[in-house]
């Protein structure tokens, strides 16, 4: 399948997530609680995963001018709530009065949905199964690429230290891990044994894993840490084109992984708050033209065909595999790779 390619931040980035107001709780623990008043004065809370932060602080004050454009005497403020995806789902599900959920793989919000706080067939209530964007993995090297990284097999060459998010709290790291497992296959004709020890190969050559793609992404970065950072596209291409031009390089494998970002309204707050039509209304909007031509220029995928034909300049044909044709759905991937004792367990043991 053919898709398109579509961020050393500095301490403003890492903390400015809303126009209005700012909750940057990494495990979205502690954020503060929503309030709506008589209808006037509304707070929505986004819980994200957190690569996504630097998208919603540029879209919130999209959203909040239309919105308020439209009801005359509303005022809008919006706060985010981002960590590990998965990890953002659990403090959703512990009691996080979030009032939609935006994140980087569907399984997260299928949680919310087995507990009953997201609305059945929440896929089907949005457009292309509830993501507005796509994205992919690529690799992040520094300056001339000093180990020839290439593909996913170079990767687990003798030398290399590789930095990636943890697979077992953080979508970033899932698509990373199964990434290289579905190059592996491709790679050796569908011999699960060779394609498993090439990815042991590569853990093997990944001596920490951090808690979500921001923190691989500072660590790499940053603290100068690793010959490569395996992340979403539309981070590497943020840092490498515009926090840090001419220090970093982006290599696109010759086959990788395609990922959506689902959102959806949590039913069981809005509910509650009485902000059912407006949470709709933020999600909707990322459909819009704007929002789309937003995503375009952070170099995540839009999903309106217009828009990503004037940003083709951007995004290079990829060779890509979508995580459920290669592994079958998100609970099936749960529970085979990521679960205790799982797949991704019995790898890393052999570092």
């Amino acid at each position: 399948m053919k898709t398109y390619a579509p961020a050393l931040y500095t301490a403003a980035l890492l903390t400015a997530c809303s126009p209005a107001a700012d909750s940057n709780h990494p495990s979205g623990q502690n954020a503060p609680a929503n309030t709506e008043s008589n209808g006037k004065n509304i707070t929505l809370l986004n819980a994200s995963y957190d690569v996504a932060r630097d998208f919603y602080k540029e879209y919130n004050p999209l959203f909040i001018k239309e919105y308020q454009s439209k009801h005359p005497g509303t005022s809008v403020s919006i706060q985010q709530s981002h960590g590990g995806s998965s990890k953002q789902a659990l403090s959703v599900a512990n009691g996080l009065q979030a009032d939609v959920v935006t994140m980087n793989q569907s399984s997260d919000i299928d949680l919310l949905e087995k507990k009953g706080l997201v609305e059945k067939g929440w896929q089907q209530a949005l457009p292309d199964h509830a993501a507005p964007y796509t994205g992919t993995m690529v690799f992040l090297v520094r300056k001339n690429n000093p180990k020839q990284i290439r593909d996913w097999n170079d990767l687990a060459k003798d030398g290399v230290n590789i930095v990636i998010a943890n697979p077992k709290t953080s979508g970033n790291g899932r698509y990373a891990f199964l990434g290289a497992y579905g190059y592996g296959l491709k790679a050796t004709n569908g011999n699960e044994q060779e394609a498993q020890k090439l990815v042991a190969s590569i853990l093997k050559n990944t001596p920490v894993f951090e808690n979500g793609g921001r923190a691989a992404t500072t660590t790499f970065t940053q603290r100068n840490i690793g010959d490569v950072l395996i992340t979403f596209e539309n981070e590497a291409n943020y840092v490498s084109k515009k926090l840090t031009q001419g220090q970093f390089e982006i290599v696109y494998p010759s086959y990788t992984i395609s990922a959506e970002s689902p959102v959806a309204v949590v039913n069981s707050v809005v509910a509650k708050k009485g902000t059912q039509k407006i949470a709709r209304a933020y999600l909707e909007y990322l459909w819009s033209e704007p929002a789309q031509e937003l995503a375009a220029s952070l170099y995540l995928r839009p999903r309106n065909p217009e828009v990503l034909a004037r940003h083709k300049a951007d995004f290079p044909d990829l060779d890509t595999f979508s995580p459920e044709e290669k592994f079958g759905g998100w609970d099936n991937i749960m529970k085979t790779y990521f679960a205790d004792g799982g797949i991704f367990d019995q790898l890393t043991a052999q570092k």
